[in-house]
C-alpha cells in the first residue's frame, strides 16, 4: 500500500490499528466490465469453489473461452443452464449481453465515466444491482474511492471494528460517517475490513 493511502487511513485510530496488522494484495485489474458482470452474477450467493466451477463450464461453451454476446444470445436459457447456472441466473447474463450489444459493441475504457454514472447506467440492466457494479468497480476497475455499504462483510466488519448499534438504514449511515476520514481511498478501507474480519474469525 503506498505511503500517502496508508497516512490517510491511518488518520482514523480504529482503521490505523487494522492497517498496522493486515495486508491486502495488489488488484489485477481488467477494464472488461461485460466480463466481470457476467462472472459476478455468476458467482452470486454461491461459494467460491462451487462458482469457479460453473464459471468454467460456462466458458468452456465458447469456442475461444470468451462469451461473446452475440454468442450467449445464441443459446437458449438452457443450453445455459446445462452448465449449473439457475434460470434467473442464465437469463439475468443474457440481460448483460443484450445491452453490451445493443450499447457497448465496441470495448471502452470507461476512463471519463465517474463511478455514480457508471453505478447509474450498469444498474439499468434487470439483475445488475448497485452492489455488483460497486465490485467491478473496485475490483475490475481498481477505482479507489468505493465504499459498498450494503455488502454484508463489511457492515460485520464495522460493526466489530467500531462497536457499532445502529441497524439497517442507520447503520448505513453510521458507516459513511465512520468511512469519511478515509476519503479519497475508502476502497482500500473496505478491502483492509474484508481481510481484517476473515483473519479474525
Amino acid at each position: 500500500m503506498e505511503d500517502q493511502i496508508r497516512l490517510q487511513l491511518e488518520k482514523d485510530p480504529v482503521m490505523a490499528n487494522i492497517v498496522a496488522s493486515t495486508q491486502i494484495p495488489d488488484l489485477e485489474l481488467n477494464h472488461d466490465i461485460y466480463q466481470g458482470l457476467v462472472r459476478s452474477i455468476i458467482y452470486q450467493q454461491l461459494s467460491g469453489k462451487a462458482a469457479n466451477t460453473i464459471h468454467q463450464r460456462f466458458l468452456a461453451l465458447f469456442n475461444d473461452g470468451y462469451p461473446h454476446t452475440d454468442q450467449v444470445l445464441a443459446y437458449d436459457i438452457e443450453k445455459l443452464r446445462s452448465v449449473g447456472l439457475s434460470r434467473q441466473k442464465a437469463s439475468y447474463i443474457q440481460n448483460v449481453a443484450n445491452f453490451f450489444e445493443a450499447h457497448h459493441p465496441v470495448q471502452l475504457t470507461w476512463d471519463e465515466w465517474d463511478d455514480e454514472r457508471l453505478i447509474k447506467h450498469l444498474t439499468q440492466i434487470k439483475g445488475v444491482g448497485k452492489w455488483t457494479v460497486e465490485m467491478i468497480l473496485m475490483f475490475w476497475l481498481g477505482r479507489p474511492d468505493v465504499l459498498p455499504v450494503d455488502d454484508l462483510g463489511i457492515q460485520q466488519a464495522m460493526i466489530k471494528a467500531y462497536k457499532i448499534e445502529e441497524k439497517g438504514r442507520q447503520l448505513k449511515v453510521r458507516m459513511k460517517e465512520l468511512a469519511a476520514p478515509w476519503r479519497p481511498y475508502r476502497s482500500y478501507g473496505s478491502r483492509l475490513l474484508w481481510r481484517w474480519l476473515d483473519a479474525s474469525k
